[in-house]
């Protein structure tokens, strides 16, 4: 394990972020009331208080954060740290500390050198926070001298990337919450959204870059694109052009629909479901944030959320939600619902800024 500098600038209490915030009705000042005392125990937190503490010190810890994650299991934050002082800060917060050997710095480096030397078709690679590495993963499809030389890549990135195998082979979920149709074409739409008071929907980029003109399930034509952008990123705006209901909800296929507030942004560990026109509901966590996968047809998008949920073609576009939160599109992925396999999202929070939207 690398030595590491021990901060001797951190104090006891934290900077202005922190020291406001009151996690379970603890201060960081009752919290540091002892340099002696033992470490207080973790909060239980929500997933969306956990993502806003996550925010807290991310800032306030700077470059002794190495990255966090959610424990679902106990409800807890967990905080990767690169020293005791800033262990002794994320435990004071209410989080639980976790001292690990790669900065966010060395693990954003191993993903430069694995674009640079390994852009391959076929692979995909997301910062697994709860493993402190770079995960690469390669699809059936890797074989023969591109193996041997992403596997070469890898290894000499060390402690920083590991290397795994897939059995299916990562693809755009294209063929198709609800189905749209258009241009002989299936994908789902993810969230309705507005725009300056007018209603639009966003589903994914990789099918309004081939379709424009979209019909619900009955054939009724009921939206234009708008907007898209993929590759790179995948997402697309389609503005209604029919006079449809479009409530601000996800269809869950049982006869109700889940109820979408707001947007959010993922973590590691964060306990999701997807809704697709294909395959439905299914549910599973998210295993890895920023990943880059690099489809089979040469298509490469960046900072994608990597889940175990399943999806098959026709769910692409489709919904990724926590509870009342947006939080991804259906990208693509490997494997099916049946033999399950890795499926990578837009993350909604990029494409609602990127398009001028809200949830609603």
């Amino acid at each position: 394990m690398k030595h590491r500098r021990i901060s001797g600038r951190r104090t006891a209490v934290a900077g202005a972020g922190i020291a406001a915030l009151v996690v379970g009705g603890v201060t960081l000042q009752s919290a540091n009331a002892s340099e002696n005392a033992p470490a207080p125990e973790p909060r239980t937190l929500s997933v969306a208080a956990a993502g806003k503490l996550a925010s807290v010190l991310g800032q306030d810890l700077g470059a002794d954060a190495a990255g966090t994650y959610y424990d679902a299991k106990s409800r807890t934050l967990v905080v990767n740290v690169l020293d005791a002082d800033a262990a002794g800060t994320a435990e004071a917060a209410g989080a639980e500390a976790r001292i690990v050997e790669n900065s966010l710095a060395e693990l954003k480096g191993a993903r430069t050198t694995l674009k640079q030397d390994a852009t391959i078709p076929g692979t995909s690679w997301a910062v697994d926070h709860a493993a402190n590495k770079v995960v690469v993963t390669a699809d059936r499809t890797v074989t023969g001298a591109e193996l041997a030389e992403l596997t070469k890549v890898v290894d000499g990135l060390g402690a920083t990337a590991e290397l795994k195998r897939t059995k299916g082979e990562f693809r755009t979920f294209v063929a198709g919450g609800d189905a749209i149709t258009g241009d002989g074409g299936r994908c789902s739409l993810g969230f309705n959204v507005v725009k300056g008071g007018e209603p639009f929907f966003l589903t994914a980029g990789h099918c309004t870059e081939g379709i424009t003109t979209w019909s619900d399930s009955s054939g009724a034509e009921i939206g234009e694109n708008a907007d898209s952008s993929f590759p790179g990123n995948d997402y697309g705006l389609v503005k209604y052009t029919a006079d449809v209901a479009h409530p601000s909800e996800v269809n869950l296929y049982d006869g109700s629909a889940q109820q979408i507030s707001g947007a959010a942004e993922a973590t590691v560990g964060m306990q999701v479901t997807r809704s697709g026109s294909t395959t439905q509901v299914h549910g599973g966590s998210v295993t890895g944030l920023d990943a880059t996968v690099n489809y089979g047809n040469g298509d490469v998008v960046n900072g994608l959320i990597q889940t175990d949920v399943c999806a098959e073609p026709g769910d692409s576009g489709g919904s990724l939600f926590s509870g009342s939160s947006a939080v991804g599109l259906t990208s693509g992925g490997s494997g099916d619902c049946t033999s399950g396999g890795e499926t990578f999202f837009q993350p909604v929070t990029e494409a609602l800024s990127a398009t001028g939207t809200q949830i609603g």
